[in-house]
């Protein structure tokens, strides 16, 4: 009897290995994974370059860019078009930014459109694009003689309100908040963008012995609240008017936000996390990511976690747990400050594994979906040695976004090839874009010999092939090394809102 229970035992053992080293495979090499990178305009912090570079070198920048991370297996940019009350596409609400074209109010020349142009050559590299908009920010510095005549802070002095060394949208404003809508409006209309984005910068961060100066409007609106909810009220219905424009326009469209990492400290709130941050989302930016959840306001949200895993104020991994613990009909990513890598007074920063490993922590929360990098300079031609271990571990294969919680739809169409073709050196053929459809992409899977093309394996993607605009078909060609010994692969389609297909088998043998 001892022994039968010793073999059960044994048994029991063997199976729960098993099971455990599949799991372990999986959150390694997840197939789901959102992998962002930040591309700052303002500034020049990371493109373009400099404001005075030509059209053409900016292409190139900008498209080093894309392949660095594209290398990488990343899949998804957040580029700021709209940094201080300008904008990097033609718009009827604001001027061409400065640092774009080294003075503000001048177009491109020769003339392109930035936007149309980053948004085509991100989605042919299978990147989503998330246009990023800075709502409340006016101006960099109190120099306004560089500005546009056609800024803001000219055509609306009554909207703005200097606080340290910059000017701000006053955000209690009903105008204020007409235009910020009709700039996001704008651009969901006019482009074909993945997702509107919002960074931290809501009310500004406190500086110490100023007061944000808006009393005035505050006795016209305040309408009995306290400042500090009066403050949050209009972020909130700003937040909320922009939700429901959007998808209003295309339901498709994801709104997202990346707030500051702490939303209160747990001294002056049970709920808040175990933290000592000088200023909170809550208390300081009038910032309230839980309201936005609870209401079902927004796609997703981004917490910039910008400290080390054991940082002894804001800690990685305490701030992550409670960020997933509080987390409600909303994707969660957690957005990474790989600007520290060897550049920050925490030497944990120049280990370089501190980026693997918050990654791996960020994998063992299953409503925790993946990661956001600030900023693209970070891995282009730096930071080799990190970049590395992520291509050999974490970013080993290429990864699909996870679906926000409100877009998951079951795809009924599948793609159908045409015209298959073989030959030495490579298979192809035509896939149709189908109709009274919302697709975006070709997903390609092939496996490495005979064994079954399985698509949930993402060591299997082959390729993701974007269909392009006015262009109902889509050629895909495969080298048939990458095949290897089997003749056939696997198709998907990817919808507008990143859901996927059933497969369709191609077989390649004539």
């Amino acid at each position: 009897m001892k022994n039968y229970k010793h073999i059960g035992l044994l048994i029991l053992f063997l199976l729960l290995s098993v099971l455990n080293v599949k799991a372990q495979m999986q959150v390694t090499n997840p197939k789901n994974e959102f992998r962002a990178v930040w591309i700052a305009t303002v500034v020049n912090i990371d493109w373009p370059k400099s404001s005075i570079d030509n059209v053409a070198k900016q292409k190139a920048d900008f498209i080093e860019i894309l392949d660095t991370y594209k290398k990488l297996n990343y899949n998804a940019v957040i580029v700021q078009i709209r940094s201080v009350g300008d904008a990097f596409y033609p718009s009827q609400y604001a001027p061409w930014s400065r640092f774009l074209t080294g003075k503000e109010g001048n177009a491109p020349k020769p003339y392109f459109d930035p936007l149309a142009w980053m948004i085509a050559e991100s989605h042919t590299r299978g990147f989503e694009f998330h246009a990023w908009l800075n709502p409340y920010r006016a101006t960099m510095d109190l120099n306004t003689a560089i500005l546009s005549p056609q800024h803001d802070y000219f055509k609306h002095p009554e909207w703005m309100i200097k606080y340290g060394d910059k000017y701000y949208y006053n955000p209690a404003l009903p105008e204020v908040s007409d235009r910020l809508i009709a700039v996001v409006d704008e651009v969901v209309k006019n482009y074909d963008i993945d997702a509107i984005h919002f960074d931290d910068y809501f009310y500004p961060y406190r500086i110490k012995g100023e007061v944000f100066n808006d009393i005035e409007s505050y006795q016209k609106y305040g309408n009995g609240l306290s400042i500090e909810n009066f403050r949050r009220s209009n972020v909130n219905n700003l937040v909320k008017n922009i939700s429901i424009s959007i998808k209003k326009i295309k339901p498709w469209v994801q709104f997202g936000i990346s707030p500051f990492g702490v939303w209160r400290n747990k001294s002056v709130d049970p709920k808040g996390s175990e933290t000592e941050a000088g200023q909170t989302n809550y208390d300081d930016l009038f910032a309230d990511p839980i309201a936005w959840m609870d209401n079902k306001w927004i796609d997703y949200l981004v917490p910039q976690l910008y400290w080390s895993v054991n940082h002894p104020k804001a800690s990685y991994s305490k701030l992550l747990r409670w960020w997933s613990e509080n987390s409600k009909n909303t994707a969660i990513y957690i957005g990474n400050g790989s600007y520290k890598i060897n550049a920050d007074s925490d030497k944990k920063w120049s280990n370089p594994n501190e980026i693997p490993d918050q990654i791996n922590i960020t994998r063992t929360y299953k409503n925790v979906q993946g990661n956001a990098f600030f900023s693209a300079k970070s891995f282009l031609n730096k930071n080799q040695n990190v970049t590395k271990l992520l291509m050999e571990n974490q970013y080993k294969y290429p990864a699909l976004p996870n679906v926000v919680p409100n877009s998951v739809k079951k795809m009924v169409i599948v793609p159908t090839a045409n015209n298959i073709l073989t030959n030495p050196i490579s298979s192809s053929f035509n896939v149709k874009y189908p109709l009274y459809s919302k697709v975006r992409y070709v997903m390609v899977y092939g496996s490495k010999s005979n064994s079954k093309i399985d698509i949930k394996d993402p060591s299997q993607i082959i390729d993701k092939v974007a269909f392009k605009e006015n262009n109902d078909t889509v050629a895909v060609i495969i080298p048939n090394n990458k095949l290897y010994k089997n003749t056939c692969c696997a198709i998907t389609f990817i919808d507008f809102y990143g859901n996927e297909s059933e497969p369709t088998l191609v077989n390649f043998t004539l």
